[in-house]
């Protein structure tokens, strides 16, 4: 409750901090925003490029040329908030040392400003994806109203996830150094850019203990194949993020004095 009220009692410097991020990230820049929405969709089209048109790859299921293009972006929407949440937690603290050492403001808010930023590349991110799906013939289907809750739990995942890391890189740099290269291994074993049925039978237990691959599954069900989620699969990473959540305020409680100290 205090990390709450702290949060409210921020919330003008947390929305002055997300306004001024966007501003300076696309200062002097012709496209502005665009990049954010750029990069991604760049990475899709090439994959889809390989997959689709070269390999004339095609995905049980939908019957659209451009099938593969339609999945990936699918995953891709997921890990981009999966992925953004993390990296930027890695550093939140160990980038705002100085800032941290001369001002006297609740370092949570750090957090809440990362995940502002996310929420709003992201969204720019899904109506990019979006007219792209116009374009390709496939428009989803009414059950893309479950996907505000399950953002809700990448969002719960990536934050306790990225909060401890966050917390431990202050205290053992050597955090910041492996965890992208743990997160390129970790996007390869999420099914993003193949399908879970094309690992043999028996590898595939070890890739639903990645959490990742209940909500990615869960993103292409609705805005691939036009379905539900399957609630059930989702209870682990659920139950996951709940957990990794409360770690991650007990950790940052723990350290919270000592971090400008370090810093």
């Amino acid at each position: 409750m205090n990390q709450l009220r702290a949060i409210w009692a921020y919330k003008f410097f947390i929305f002055n901090s997300i306004k001024t991020e966007f501003q300076t990230r696309f200062a002097r820049s012709k496209l502005g925003g665009f990049w954010m929405i750029l990069h991604p969709v760049a990475q899709v089209a090439i994959y889809a490029l390989v997959l689709s048109a070269v390999l004339s790859a095609k995905l049980p299921g939908i019957n659209n040329q451009y099938a593969y293009a339609i999945y990936l972006m699918a995953g891709t929407l997921a890990w981009s908030v999966f992925i953004e949440v993390i990296s930027r937690s890695l550093g939140m603290f160990v980038d705002n040392g100085n800032l941290l050492k001369k001002m006297a403001f609740p370092k949570i808010t750090l957090v809440v400003v990362i995940l502002g930023s996310t929420l709003v590349s992201n969204l720019l991110l899904f109506i990019a994806i979006l007219v792209v799906f116009s374009f390709l013939g496939h428009m989803p289907t009414i059950q893309i109203v479950w996907l505000p809750l399950l953002m809700t739990l990448v969002f719960a995942l990536s934050v306790g996830l990225g909060l401890i890391l966050g917390v431990l890189n202050v205290f053992i740099r050597d955090i910041g150094q492996i965890t992208p290269i743990l997160l390129q291994f970790w996007f390869w074993l999420t099914p993003i850019v193949y399908t879970i049925d094309m690992l043999p039978a028996h590898y595939k237990i070890f890739f639903m203990i990645n959490p990742m691959t209940s909500i990615v599954q869960a993103y292409q069900s609705i805005l691939v194949y036009g379905t539900s989620p399957d609630l059930y699969a989702l209870l682990y990473p659920l139950c996951l993020s709940i957990f990794l959540l409360f770690l991650a305020l007990f950790i940052f409680t723990k350290a919270n004095e000592e971090m400008a100290d370090v810093l």
